[in-house]
């Protein structure tokens, strides 16, 4: 067997020629020197394993650059954006408490998991609030040192050029019989036209366009940190309620009226926009025929509004999507439906009550359902104080009987039939709790009994008349009004947030597609006394329209500065053409 030593020279090689290319790196980097610096504004990161033993500071400082680098303001920016789904997908307190509640009562697994993770307060919880000021802060710290280095680069000079232009990504050359001055004095013309920032600096042109690159990407961020002040300035002084309004009745802006309202933590309730307005009429028109047979047409509300205490009243037009708006505040159409008028009259044949009784949809025909209470003035055969309650099933346009079911056919009121069945008793509002008011507690009610001791329950067009049993009096349905539920929504600095979009999409779309680039011409006397002209572009990153900017710039400038005749010429070559980081430079280019 015999004793074999592995080659060193292999791995001696590889490692000479790493050197090497090190060495040419570093020698690049001294050659480009300014020419190549501050195409950019982001500040240089530095990696932990890089850092320096300073112990407590250190880290702080390099923990600092890592918060306030782009890289992390991306991922804060998408952790934000997905911590916004749970919030859109499960039920929030903020918006409706009723649906958090049926969803914890439909979903007892994942709710204690949901309730410790702070699910159904997306927006106000810990960690939500942690990555929205994270990026707040994040985004400042990007800005603000940014800010100061564009600022700095606007007020500068573009770099001279470097000593070796050929190592610049774009490069061309060529020999001419004009001056060298006048070669200069044509390249900075020629630069000034195409609006490039372009001195002379030393024996060359310095040419310099795109720097509003860098004032897209600033605007992008400062426009984010608009947005995140005027969300979070919306959510503290922000107010939102609702009132469902018949025809005829009106609403006042204060919080008396509302039926529900929420309002963010820092609102105050005297800053209530001062104003009413009444629902004259609602007009609701249907197709009535096709495909989209029963799709609204037509769908406003008609109301006279008053500003303030003693402004002058009048008309408007709410329609879905096109809000009143009254100093800042904005009202919305958000639903309609029926209210059927109904009058209840005692055994001695007095009305006891009448009223329009809002019922709510459910369905797209407008079937709805409701209670109907009678909570005073109302009196048995006997003289005694009592309260009546009637679960309530209206639809707008009944098919007709033995037609089917009892549901609307249109969601038009063509052939209004209210059905009704009644209790006496007493119907719990006098125990202080609050009652959903479109909900009958039958608790302590009994039902009123037909003559064969059935449920008396009873279908009325309008007109019909139910009679309670044992001279209990009777109910009748006079007619049908309509009813329209609004939204009432304060939201400060809305217009700051669509303007910080508005100013992100320009800003990024600026980032994105503007190029910043630096082109140099140099013109000097040859060896043997003809000028040589070199171009050489620089871009902030690759770019394969930086050959061709340069071609057509070449062009441009040996119209004025011809190639000059020579031994070396090749009459069918393009002297305007751009040569890819050639490795030496064109005899007479150095200086």
């Amino acid at each position: 067997m015999s004793n074999t030593k592995s080659n060193p020279a292999p791995e001696r090689e590889r490692r000479d020629e790493r050197e090497i290319r090190d060495e040419q790196d570093r020698e690049n980097a001294r050659e480009l020197g300014a020419a190549g610096s501050q195409l950019s504004t982001a500040p240089r990161e530095e990696s932990a394993a890089n850092l320096p033993a300073m112990g407590v500071i250190g880290w702080v400082r390099w923990f600092w650059r890592q918060l306030t680098s782009m890289r992390v303001a991306l991922i804060l920016l998408f952790l934000l954006s997905l911590g916004a789904i749970p919030g859109s997908l499960i039920p929030q307190n903020s918006v409706d408490e009723l649906k958090v509640q049926t969803f914890k009562e439909a979903h007892t697994t994942v709710t204690p998991i949901y309730e410790k993770l702070q699910f159904f307060d997306v927006y106000s919880s810990v960690w939500f609030s942690a990555i929205y000021i994270l990026l707040f802060i994040s985004l400042i710290g990007c800005i603000v040192p940014r800010t100061g280095q564009f600022v700095g680069q606007l007020r500068s000079r573009p770099p001279g050029a470097p000593r070796r232009l050929t190592r610049l990504p774009a490069y061309t050359t060529w020999r001419t019989e004009a001056e060298p001055e006048q070669v200069r004095e044509a390249a900075l013309a020629m630069m000034r036209k195409r609006r490039y920032r372009a001195p002379t600096a030393g024996d060359a042109v310095a040419a310099e366009k795109g720097y509003l690159r860098e004032a897209g990407n600033l605007i992008f961020h400062i426009a984010l940190i608009v947005m995140l002040v005027a969300f979070a300035y919306g959510q503290l002084f922000k107010s939102e309620g609702a009132k469902l309004i018949v025809e005829g009745d009106g609403f006042s802006n204060t919080l008396t009226q509302y039926d529900d309202f929420k309002a963010g933590s820092l609102f105050d309730s005297d800053s209530l926009a001062p104003f009413s307005f009444k629902l004259d009429k609602f007009i609701g028109t249907y197709e009535r025929s096709g495909p989209q047979i029963g799709t609204p047409r037509t769908y406003e509300a008609h109301v006279t509004y008053t500003k303030g205490a003693y402004g002058k009243p009048q008309k408007t037009v709410i329609k879905v999507n096109e809000p009143l708006v009254v100093d800042g505040t904005k009202v919305y159409l958000n639903a309609h439906g029926y209210a059927p008028v109904v009058s209840v009259k005692d055994g001695s044949g007095k009305e006891v009550y009448r009223n329009a009784v809002p019922l709510l949809p459910i369905d797209n025909n407008v079937t709805s359902t409701g209670a109907i209470k009678v909570m005073d003035g109302y009196r048995d055969k006997n003289g005694k104080k009592t309260q009546l309650g009637f679960q309530a099933f209206f639809v707008p346009t009944f098919a007709g009987d033995g037609k089917g079911t009892m549901f609307s056919q249109f969601p038009a009121a063509d052939m209004p039939v209210l059905a009704l069945n009644g209790f006496y008793g007493s119907l719990g509002v006098d125990s202080g709790l609050p009652q959903n008011v479109y909900q009958l507690d039958k608790s302590k009610m009994a039902e009123f009994k037909d003559s064969k001791g059935k449920q008396l329950k009873q279908r009325l067009a309008v007109g019909d008349t139910m009679k309670l049993p044992d001279g209990a009096g009777s109910i009748t349905f006079e007619g049908v009004e309509e009813w329209a539920s609004f939204q009432i929504s304060e939201q400060p600095a809305s217009g700051w947030a669509l303007t910080g979009a508005i100013a992100a999409i320009a800003g990024l779309a600026g980032s994105l597609f503007i190029q910043r680039r630096r082109i140099w011409v140099r013109a000097v006397r040859g060896a043997d006394g003809v000028t040589v002209v070199e171009m050489a572009g620089l871009g902030r990153s690759e770019s394969a329209k930086l050959p061709e900017e340069l071609a057509d710039l070449a062009v441009t400038l040996n119209a004025v500065a011809p190639t000059a005749p020579g031994p070396d010429t090749d009459p069918g070559s393009d002297s305007g053409s751009v040569e890819e980081s050639p490795v030496e430079p064109a005899e007479g280019a150095e200086k």
